[in-house]
């Protein structure tokens, strides 16, 4: 049975988690997620990426304990020092992996949460460019310290960058979720819609599908490596992609010039 189901429209992707009952991540679907991260990176037709869950209430309820349980009893089993656990721990890993795929696609990606979006499934959608929650009755958030552990997918790593170390410390900390609408006061998504998350992700999917998808690119990969790198280094690398995507990406060029022509309004959005 496939936990993931994929359709395409008109340069549009939408990946919806399935996984019933309960919406739990797990590792087989992140093998699913994976695959279809390379083909979907390696399709030209395709702009654009859409992740939504398809259990009722639920995007991702939060990675399966069951299997996290698992992994601590084969570390149990073969015995070795905490230093040397966490040696081998700092490894990547298969689900590491696929999280850094959707963080580092070169294509814009949003998560329609459309309910429950806990633990590694909110670490997922940390991973998506923008977060477009729908009014509802579920909880977003990481709680992990509740049962004992520390959000492990990036959680600790992520949400500090999008708001800060004082408002991570007190969400991961105290393992607070909160509700779509408070999660769009905090910051935690962009937006929390009246109507279904799924509409108006694919309305924002269409806009960003009429831009350059060089330029999109270009953009997303000099933002999410400006807090890795100095100033300097940044700006260079900046001034680099500029000059070849004005020197050879068709849909700039075609865009500026419509705009030199009048045809365009340069504050556009779709």
């Amino acid at each position: 049975m496939n936990l993931t189901a994929l359709a395409i429209d008109k340069g549009v992707a939408t990946v919806t988690f399935v996984n019933p009952p309960r919406g739990y991540m797990n590792a087989v679907q992140m093998q699913e997620i994976d695959r279809i991260a390379d083909e979907l990176s390696a399709d030209d037709a395709v702009r654009v990426v859409v992740f939504t869950g398809g259990i009722e209430n639920v995007f991702i309820r939060h990675y399966d304990v069951a299997e996290i349980l698992g992994f601590a009893d084969a570390l149990q089993k073969n015995p070795a020092s905490k230093e040397e656990i966490f040696e081998r721990g700092r490894s990547e890993t298969a689900l590491s992996r696929t999280f850094d795929k959707i963080d580092r696609m070169p294509k814009p990606t949003i998560a329609a949460i459309n309910g429950f979006c806990q633990g590694g499934g909110f670490e997922f959608a940390l991973c998506c460019d923008l977060r477009i929650a729908e009014a509802g009755d579920y909880r977003i958030g990481l709680p992990e310290t509740n049962v004992g552990i520390f959000p492990g997918a990036g959680g600790t790593e992520r949400l500090p960058r999008l708001l800060g170390e004082a408002r991570a410390l007190e969400l991961i900390l105290c393992g607070r979720t909160v509700g779509p609408a408070e999660a769009a006061a905090l910051g935690l998504v962009h937006e929390c819609v009246k109507g279904r998350a799924i509409d108006r992700a694919h309305q924002l999917a269409r806009e960003l599908a009429g831009k350059s998808q060089q330029g999109l690119a270009d953009a997303k990969a000099l933002v999410k490596s400006a807090a890795d790198r100095p100033l300097s280094e940044s700006l260079s690398n900046a001034r680099g992609r500029f000059a070849a995507l004005v020197a050879t990406d068709p849909d700039a060029l075609r865009l500026m010039k419509m705009f030199v022509a009048g045809d365009e309004d340069i504050n556009r959005s779709s």
